[in-house]
């Protein structure tokens, strides 16, 4: 029985992210991976943007509000429903240019499991850069409960196939010493 990891030749590549070319106007991704969003993520992002604002970090402050507990950073639910969606709208992207449209119809609290999923706006070809494309899409992040708690709208350059960073060119050396830790007691 060969134990060996696959050699070029027989790997499969795993999802690689759109191109520009692949964008349609009106499709919707739905993004595979939810979160649930921990206590430290929101009083560490918090802290680390020094955000002053106590119904973050505090809970006896925050228990004081209508909300009767400390409400998720809202830069962090940007940032995290931003994130969830790279695997499907930016994963070749050669610049963000803006987020517009942000907004925050529910609050989100420390235990909530956020999902999201981007509708195509707009695909169009770049005037100057013959090597990207501009993609504008609509992406909703919404909690297990599924009450949406933000939609916003983002504008990105996003690669032509064929150009770009080429990160699937770089293959495994095995050397000895990799091969070595290949061997079984």
């Amino acid at each position: 029985m060969n134990d060996r990891p696959a050699r070029a030749g027989s790997r499969q590549m795993s999802w690689h992210g759109r191109y520009f070319e692949d964008f349609v106007v009106g499709d919707v991704y739905r993004h595979p991976l939810g979160r649930t969003v921990t206590a430290s993520d929101n009083v560490w992002l918090t802290l680390l943007t020094q955000n002053t604002m106590p119904v973050h970090f505090d809970a006896h402050y925050a228990s004081q509000t209508e909300f009767g507990r400390r409400l998720v950073d809202s830069t962090f639910t940007l940032a995290l429903v931003t994130g969830q969606s790279v695997t499907d709208v930016s994963q070749h992207v050669m610049a963000n240019l803006g987020w517009d449209k942000v907004r925050l119809p529910h609050p989100v609290f420390e235990g909530d499991t956020i999902y999201s999923q981007s509708e195509v706006l707009g695909a169009r070809e770049s005037a100057s850069r013959p090597d990207v494309g501009i993609v504008s899409v609509r992406t909703v992040g919404f909690n297990e409960r599924g009450e949406i708690v933000i939609i916003f709208e983002r504008t990105m350059m996003i690669y032509r196939r064929g150009n770009g960073p080429d990160v699937t060119a770089v293959e495994p050396v095995w050397d000895a010493r990799a091969e070595r830790a290949l061997d079984r007691p």
